[in-house]
Formats: structure tokens, C-alpha cells, sequence
């Protein structure tokens, strides 16, 4: 082993950051107080109370970080403790328009008014129930009704008297005629004892059986007597519809007086309320309009062909107009109301107008048919609701954008493939006061910044919750604590002290950083769930490290069936991979592959191959439309850097084609650009690399080794194969100096480093890699600005220039032989 390669070995103890459960200041979780607090998030809490503690227009909340951080659970616990209660909010009623009853007008209370209003209104809708048909049916009414009855029939007997007499003085007889639904008196003569129509008399007059004279003053008679009889019966219409309109009168002023009684205390309590008095005026006017259908309450009602009855009226029915919708009722709030719309489709969130067919199949609505929905309830609150819910519904986004700029709403139906025909009715709109907060990933946030300009006017405030948290030592203490919360509210039991440490290196392992935390609590309360499960099935009273563990190996396990399946192909050698001897043009790169709740690294071969010609370095991957911009990019810093270390007194011709054997599915990331250098460089020189040597870390143009994502799963990748393949104390993985301080790996991983038969080296150029991976120095220039010999970078020199020149002889012989042809 060369100087270099036991130089750039990763210490031990920088492989993992591990917890001495000893240093922890409890025996187990149940000794611990615990917090109350939210941890880890200084930055997105304080933006969050913020937002909620200014007032003015468009300080709404968005809440964005990773799906994991718990950002619903944050939000719900910062709302509660964080408002006022001193704020009370409205209660909302609905009530009819009686002069335009498509236009419903809104009442307004403070909370528990509304419902006190409606009760108010259904006792006096009873009483109006109770007493107006006994009012109707009272001696009292059936006295003023008789005498109405009995003046108008003595002035119909006025009107008549002597008529009948006069009538038959001149040899007529008083008949009724029917005119369509009126019967009106006619006279008819009478002529052989027999009352004869004058038609029938001018058809005798014509054949000579009834004198012509005579007839004559029959017509001349009946024209004299017709006149006084149509103006006695104008008359006696003109005293029908007097006499109605008195009845009417007296109905109405009986009802007035009753149902002014009834409603006096009605108007007392609501007097200083200007809207609901005036709706109060107007339900009573209306109400003595409809005097006749109210009436009917409670009577029978007489069908369409004589005999036939229908069902009494309903009371129901008939006072329906004049009940009250309690659209949202905060008699029992005791703050602003805080509502988490789970299901924020518009119907949900914004409301809407029931429908219901009547006879005529015509679909119908009301006042009384408005319901609220999660928005209105929100009012003088906060409603919270998920991006990716909302703007996956029709209509929602644009409908609350809306709402927020003009702080109103206007309840309608959004129901846009309906084709059935309905009366519409528009409510009265309402006034809004709602703070509402949106909860996103960081991405989907931007997206939408950059497709809607207008998220910045409405959402003024963004809380950012951070994916990790500093380890301190008071980071440690809190995460302790929050452990300990976690097992009291899910009645877990307690957990140990190396139980929590245990859980403590998890979390510093999904933060891909020895000195963070993760703040994906939510996976920590998972795991500890499952950890318990495990303990229980031992019969332990208390979760121990051994029980978490086997919590952590069954979720990789019941994820890992890609990782599974991709290992088989390893090692029936489906997948070609070399972890002994060396070979030239040829390098283990190590790749990333994500499943959702699962990653894990697996290596891959790539190769080389150098030739003479002028196209440079051939990417195959991109050249078949499989490879991702990034990708690309580190591609082409392989170029500027053979141009730094070895073009500056030659031209740079050579023709090198670089591939991931075995890959179909696309690359992207520049994550194995040094890898690509590694092979590059080794194709030049013929020096073969070792295959028991993996490699990950991208590159710039002057050679540094830049770190990468992922280091401890790539580590653990290549570990895996070489175990199945046997480890022979050769092996291990080039990682970036950088990545030092992101390494978590496994406690196997760790210790067959220790045993000595694995190797993590750590590198920050790739001429130490260089040396490591082929046992052979890199090579620096002499003074003469060359490259000394048998060096790698030496010999890589020797073959770019045996490349350059070779090009020009080739084109210089061609040249030469293209003029010999000429001279023959």
C-alpha cells in the first residue's frame, strides 16, 4: 500500500457519529419532561407568527418544506397557541328578500346572536301557527263577518227590488245566464205561458207564427229593461269587490293588530339591530299580503274535480318563507375559529346552493337551501389548507384568489357540467375576514411563483420549516424530550436511553450531515411505533436499541426488493461488475436509486476507449438521448481540464468515447465525472485501474473533487457487492474530502472498515485518486515544464503527443500520396 493511500483512509471514528447512551441524561424516556415547544424551526415559526399577528390586507401565510417535516402538525399547534381569544367571531344568517326573493339578504350577528334571532323567529312563527286560524275562527271574526254579509245582501236587495215585478209587468222573466266562469241575470219573454228566447221569436216572426209588431215591442221592451238590469249588476259587482275589499281590510287589520301583539317583544329585542327591524316590517307586510294561504293552515283544500280532496295545508310549507338559515352559528366559540379543510373541493370550502325538482321538473332553490362551507365558517378566523388539494379542484384556486383580493364571497353553486335548467338565486355577498394558510412543498411553491404572479400579492408571508436542525447539545436535549412526548401521546412505551441514541444517529443520518439533526419528526414517531411493536412481541416493558433496529431493517427490508433484485443480477453475473484485478479504461462508478421511501447506492461499470481523430470526448450516454443535462456538463469539464494539464504546447486531438455499460434508463448529475477522468486517464496511459476500488465525486477544470449526495448509501452499495463477491481486504470507495462529514454508514460497514477488509479513502484532487486507484504516482512537471516519465499524467502526455503527431503524419502522408497520384 502507497503512501498516499494510507494517507487519504478515513479515520475510523469520522465513518459515523455515534451516541454513548451513558452521556444521555435519563435511564429511559418516562424520566424526561416533556416539550411543549416546536424545535428546530426559529426560522419558519417566527415567520409564521408573524403572519399571524399582522392585520393588514393580503398577510396570508404560505407554509412550505419538505412533505416530511410535519408542516400540518406545526401549523395546528402555532395556531392554537399563538391567537388572540379575545377576538369574537360572526354569526351569519340568511333570510328572504320579500320584495326580490332571488336576492337573500344577510344578517350579521355577533356570536350566539344568530342562533338566539332564529329561535326567536321559530316562537313567533308558532305562535302565528297557533293563534291566526283561531283568530279566523273566532265569534268575534264570524260576527263582522256576518254583518259584512248582511249589509251586502240588503244592498243587493235594494238594487233588485221592484225589479222583479217591473220585469213581469211587461211579460219578461228573469233568468241567469253563464258566462264562462260568471253568472250574469238576463230576461228572457214569455210568450203562451213559456219563457222564450228572442231568437226563437224572430225565427217564428220569419215563418209566420208570432206577429211581426208584437216582436217588435218585445226587442224594443227588452233593450230598455237589459239597460237597467246590466247597470243594477255593475252595481251590485261594484258593491261584490267594496264588500271583498272591506272583508280584506278587516282580515287584514285583525291580523296586524294579532300578529303586531305577538311580535312586540320580537321587536323590542332587536331594535337596535337597523337590518333585522326593517327584514322584521317586512316579513309582517308580507305575511298580511299572503293572509289568504296562511289562513289555510291547517285546513283541507278542495281538488280539482268536484269531491276530490288534497292534504291539509302544511304549516311548514306556507311559513317556510319566513324562517331563518343559520348559515354559521358561533354560540359556542370561544375565539377565532381555526378550520383545517381536509378536503378543500369548492363545494367544501366555499359553499353552496341546494336544488330540489318540483311538479313541473324544474329544478328549485331558496334562501333556505345556502349552505356554508369552510371558508365562510373560517370567517374572522384561519383556514388552512393543502396547495396540491386545492388547486387539483376545479374552480378553487381562482375562486379563493378572488375572495382574498376583495374580501368578499359570493355564495354560488360551481357546477360546471350541469345541463339541468334551474332559478338561480343570487345571496347577498359576503363581507370576509380570513387569514388562510396554504402548506406546499418548496418546489410546487415555486412553480407556482412562476406561473401565477399574483401569490406574492395575496401570501405576503412564507414560513420556511427547515428539513434539519444544528446537533447541539441542547438540540440533542430537545430531541430527547421529543421522543418522550411522542411515546406519552401515543401511549407508547417507554423507550431506553441507548434506544434514543439510536434513534438519534438515524436522525443525523437522514439529515446527510454529521453535524444536523433531521426534522422529519413524523418518521421518527413512525419508527418509534414500529419499534414498539417489536418489543412487544419480545414481551419487553421498556423499547430498547435492539428493537429500533429491527424496526429500521424491516422498513429497508419491505422497500428493498428493487435493491434486491439488482444485487441477484450482480452476482449471477447478469450485471457486469469486477471487485478484483485491474483493467484498463475501466472504473466502478456508484449510483443513487430512490424507490420513494427507500435509497440505496449500487455500483456501475464504466469504460473508456481513446483512439486518433479530432472529436474530442465522445459522450455515448448523450449521444443516445440518455443522458441529462447535468450530466452533459461534467462531460464537457473533462474537456477544459485534458486542455489545462495538457495542451498547452500541443494541440488537444483525440477521439475518446466514454459509457455506463449496462444502462438503459437514463443518466444524469455529475456525480461520477471523476470517475469518467479516472477512466479517461487510464485508457491514455494503459494503466489499469483496480476493480476492487469504486469511485463517486464530481470534478472541475482544475481537478478538485467536488462533494456529492448520497456518500453513505454509494459506500454501503459497493460494500454490499463486494461482500456477496468476497471481501479481500483490497476494496473500498474514493469518496470527496468534502463528504467526510456527511458519512453515516451502516455499524457493519464500520466495522469491517475497522477489521481491515474495506477501505473509505477521502480525496480532494483527482491526481490522489489517481494514485490510488492504479498504485502508480500522477505525476508533477519537471523544470522543464515536463511530465516526469512513467508517471500516469507522464505517460498520458506521451500519448496526446503521439496522437497529435500521428494526425499530422497521417494528414501529411495523404498529402504526400495525393501528389504522387498527381505526378504519375
Amino acid at each position: 500500500m502507497t503512501d498516499i493511500t494510507e494517507q487519504k483512509l478515513v479515520p475510523i471514528d469520522k465513518l459515523r457519529w455515534k451516541v454513548d447512551p451513558t452521556t444521555l441524561p435519563f435511564s429511559k424516556t418516562s424520566d424526561l419532561e416533556q416539550i411543549k415547544d416546536i424545535i428546530g424551526q426559529k426560522r419558519g415559526v417566527e415567520a409564521f407568527r408573524f403572519g399571524v399577528g399582522v392585520e393588514a390586507k393580503g398577510y396570508n401565510i404560505f407554509v412550505t418544506g419538505e412533505a416530511d417535516v410535519g408542516k400540518m402538525g406545526m401549523v395546528r399547534q402555532l395556531l392554537e397557541n399563538s391567537v388572540r381569544r379575545e377576538r369574537s367571531p360572526k354569526d351569519l344568517c340568511y333570510v328572504n328578500n320579500f320584495k326580490n326573493p332571488e336576492q337573500p339578504i344577510l344578517l350579521t350577528f355577533d356570536a350566539g346572536e344568530g342562533q338566539l334571532f332564529k329561535k326567536n323567529i321559530e316562537e313567533f312563527l308558532e305562535d302565528i301557527k297557533r293563534e291566526i286560524p283561531q283568530l279566523f275562527e273566532s265569534q268575534e271574526y264570524i260576527n263582522s263577518k256576518n254583518a259584512l254579509l248582511e249589509e251586502h245582501d240588503k244592498k243587493t236587495r235594494d238594487f233588485f227590488k221592484g225589479l222583479e215585478e217591473r220585469v213581469k209587468e211587461a211579460g219578461f222573466v228573469l233568468v241567469n245566464m253563464q258566462m264562462g266562469q260568471v253568472q250574469r241575470p238576463d230576461i228572457v219573454p214569455v210568450v203562451d205561458g213559456e219563457p222564450t228566447h228572442l231568437l226563437k221569436l224572430e225565427e217564428m216572426v220569419d215563418k209566420g207564427r208570432f206577429p211581426r209588431d208584437e216582436f217588435v215591442a218585445l226587442q224594443e221592451k227588452y233593450k230598455e229593461l237589459k239597460e237597467e238590469i246590466d247597470s243594477i249588476f255593475m252595481d251590485v259587482r261594484r258593491l261584490q269587490k267594496a264588500v271583498k275589499a272591506k272583508s280584506e281590510e278587516v282580515d287584514r287589520l285583525m291580523f296586524m293588530n294579532t300578529a303586531n301583539e305577538l311580535a312586540r317583544k320580537l321587536f323590542e329585542d332587536w331594535k337596535e339591530h337597523e337590518k333585522v327591524y326593517k327584514h322584521l316590517k317586512a316579513m309582517l307586510e308580507n305575511m298580511a299580503e299572503q293572509l289568504d294561504v296562511i289562513k289555510m293552515i291547517g285546513q283541507q283544500q278542495a281538488g280539482p274535480v268536484q269531491g276530490m280532496h288534497l292534504p291539509t295545508v302544511s304549516a311548514e310549507a306556507v311559513l317556510h318563507p319566513y324562517g331563518v338559515n343559520l348559515l354559521v352559528d358561533n354560540s359556542e366559540s370561544d375565539g377565532p375559529p381555526i378550520i383545517i379543510e381536509s378536503f378543500p373541493t369548492y363545494r367544501n370550502l366555499f359553499g353552496s346552493i341546494e336544488r330540489v325538482m318540483d311538479r313541473s321538473g324544474l329544478w328549485r332553490t331558496d334562501f333556505q337551501k345556502i349552505n356554508a362551507g369552510s371558508f365562510i365558517k373560517a370567517n374572522g378566523g384561519f383556514l388552512v389548507i393543502n396547495l396540491l388539494d386545492a388547486i387539483a379542484e376545479p374552480g378553487v384556486w381562482q375562486t379563493l384568489k378572488r375572495a382574498l383580493k376583495t374580501s368578499e364571497l359570493e355564495i354560488q353553486t360551481f357546477d360546471p357540467f350541469s345541463f339541468m335548467a334551474s332559478t338561480g338565486i343570487k345571496p347577498e355577498s359576503i363581507s370576509m375576514d380570513v387569514k388562510v394558510v396554504v402548506l406546499a412543498t418548496t418546489h410546487l411553491y415555486q412553480l407556482l411563483k412562476l406561473y401565477d404572479p399574483e401569490v406574492e400579492m395575496i401570501f405576503k408571508v412564507r414560513a420556511d420549516f427547515d428539513s434539519s436542525m444544528d446537533k447541539t447539545d441542547d438540540g440533542v436535549n430537545e430531541f430527547c424530550r421529543l421522543v418522550a412526548t411522542y411515546a406519552d401521546k401515543r401511549k407508547l412505551k417507554a423507550f431506553s436511553n441507548d434506544a434514543v441514541g439510536l434513534l438519534l444517529e438515524h436522525s443525523v443520518r437522514k439529515s446527510g450531515r454529521q453535524e444536523k439533526l433531521s426534522t422529519s419528526f413524523p418518521v421518527i414517531g413512525d419508527i418509534m411505533a414500529e419499534a414498539e411493536f417489536f418489543a412487544k412481541s419480545a414481551e419487553k416493558e421498556v423499547v430498547g436499541a435492539e428493537h429500533v433496529q429491527e424496526a429500521l431493517d424491516a422498513r429497508i427490508y419491505r422497500e428493498g426488493l428493487i435493491e434486491e433484485k439488482i444485487q441477484e443480477m450482480i452476482d449471477r453475473g447478469s450485471i457486469f461488475i469486477d471487485t478484483e484485478g485491474g483493467e484498463v479504461g475501466q472504473i466502478n462508478g456508484l449510483a443513487v436509486y430512490s424507490t420513494g421511501d427507500l435509497m440505496f447506492g449500487k455500483p456501475s461499470r464504466i469504460t473508456c476507449t481513446t483512439s486518433m481523430g479530432k472529436e474530442g470526448i465522445i459522450n455515448i450516454e448523450r449521444d443516445a438521448k440518455l443522458s441529462g443535462p447535468s450530466h452533459n456538463k461534467g462531460m464537457l469539464i473533462l474537456s477544459g481540464y485534458l486542455r489545462q494539464n495538457f495542451a498547452q504546447d500541443k494541440p488537444l486531438t483525440l477521439s475518446a468515447s466514454i459509457a455506463f455499460e449496462q444502462s438503459y434508463g437514463g443518466v444524469d448529475g455529475d456525480s461520477a465525472s471523476t470517475t469518467e477522468l479516472y477512466a479517461l486517464l487510464s485508457s491514455l496511459s494503459q494503466v489499469p485501474i483496480k476493480q476492487g476500488i469504486a469511485v463517486t465525486g464530481s470534478v472541475n477544470q482544475n481537478g478538485e473533487v467536488q462533494p456529492i449526495g448520497g456518500v453513505n448509501e454509494k459506500v454501503e452499495g459497493f460494500y454490499t457487492v463486494c461482500k456477496a463477491k468476497g471481501l479481500t481486504r483490497d476494496q473500498g470507495v474514493l469518496i470527496p474530502a468534502a463528504n467526510v462529514k456527511d458519512l453515516m454508514l451502516k455499524q457493519e460497514v464500520v466495522d469491517a472498515v475497522n477489521e481491515g477488509k474495506f477501505s473509505v479513502w477521502a480525496i480532494k484532487d483527482v491526481r490522489e485518486g489517481i494514485e490510488i486507484l492504479t498504485g502508480v504516482p500522477a505525476g508533477e512537471r519537471d523544470a522543464e515544464g515536463n511530465y516526469y516519465k512513467g508517471s500516469v499524467y507522464g505517460l498520458v502526455d506521451t500519448r496526446l503527443a503521439a496522437l497529435a503527431e500521428g494526425l499530422r503524419d497521417f494528414h501529411k502522408g495523404k498529402k504526400n500520396g495525393d501528389e504522387d497520384n498527381d505526378e504519375e
